[in-house]
């Protein structure tokens, strides 16, 4: 990948994709390729294949995807598992027929088994049951995966999968019902400090523990990752392994301390209370960033300073 390399990122609205834009522009990269949902829709595959066919990239950052947390999984799991199956299946496709040679797929932690050991390596895939309350989701990106390997395998391409650790940042979804704890409590504590609230009410025991990281520490690690000489590179898509590594801190909290760190940010002063009526989900999941961090890749954001200025850029477009 070098300045003028013509990068395509898919999902360049979201979260991840945002971000990833944002540090390739930082970056210098000049050539970068995006188009709303509205301008196509990846689940349409003869509209994925034409637009291929017209810029052929050189790389891809395939952060599209349908995502939420708990509720959203629970209530629309047709939604989450053929929606994302039908967006990898069409940009894999379209990016063999059109030779791009790297391309990189954005998962998630929740493709590992609900109580395999802590914390977590890339060999534990597929060692055990997946959470319930996210199983379409995770086999969607799992299907994803294999997705990768498969193309690497029979065709020699040089395809990653990346699985960070639960993101937040600017251009989270602070939706109550639909969005991940973090961004949830940030919208709830801020609510509830402008109305006066004596007190916020937490899903579950508070007891589970999660890893969190910056969305631009994300985006940095995929530009890392994609710049990466070709011997480095290749060692990781080698076809005989799957081409899976992990990205987050290697570092978790409780939800209840997590709660805590959020209400310093934003200034709430009231009490919580744990709503056990709702599910906990797993109980511990962190990641084991050995492999990345093997190749000299760091998180650079602590979680302190990171929520600080999530807060910050909620509150500038509330």
């Amino acid at each position: 990948m070098d300045k003028n390399s013509k990068i395509y990122i898919a999902g360049h609205r979201g979260l991840a994709g945002s971000a990833i834009v944002r540090e390739l522009q930082r970056q210098g990269y000049t050539n970068l390729v995006t188009r709303t949902h509205a301008e196509l829709d990846l689940e349409d595959a003869a509209a994925t294949r034409l637009f291929f066919e017209q810029e052929r990239p050189d790389l891809v950052f395939l952060a599209a995807a349908k995502v939420g947390g708990i509720h959203a999984n629970n209530s629309y799991p047709v939604d989450f598992l053929m929606s994302n199956l039908l967006i990898e299946a069409n940009v894999c496709r379209a990016a063999y027929a059109t030779k791009v040679e790297r391309l990189i797929l954005l998962g998630s932690s929740c493709i590992y088994p609900k109580d395999c050991p802590q914390p977590i390596k890339e060999e534990y895939l597929l060692t055990g049951p997946l959470e319930a309350t996210n199983r379409p989701y995770a086999l969607a990106k799992i299907t994803g995966i294999e997705m990768c390997w498969s193309y690497n395998r029979q065709y020699g391409t040089k395809w990653l999968a990346v699985m960070p650790t639960n993101l937040y940042g600017p251009g989270d979804n602070y939706d109550l019902n639909n969005s991940h704890v973090l961004p949830a409590l940030i919208r709830k504590m801020h609510e509830a400090k402008l109305s006066g609230a004596s007190e916020v009410a937490l899903w579950g025991s508070g007891a589970p523990r999660r890893e969190f990281m910056y969305v631009d520490d994300l985006a940095n690690a995929l530009a890392f990752l994609a710049s990466l000489d070709v011997a480095r590179y290749d060692a990781l898509t080698d076809p005989s392994n799957c081409p899976l590594i992990n990205l987050g801190t290697g570092e978790d909290l409780t939800i209840r301390e997590l709660a805590e760190t959020i209400a310093e940010a934003v200034g709430y002063k009231g009490k919580f209370v744990q709503d056990t009526s709702k599910p906990d989900g797993t109980i511990r999941k962190v990641m084991d960033v050995g492999r990345i961090s093997a190749l000299g890749w760091h998180a650079k954001v602590g979680l302190k300073e990171g929520i600080a200025l999530a807060y910050m850029d909620f509150a500038a477009h509330t």
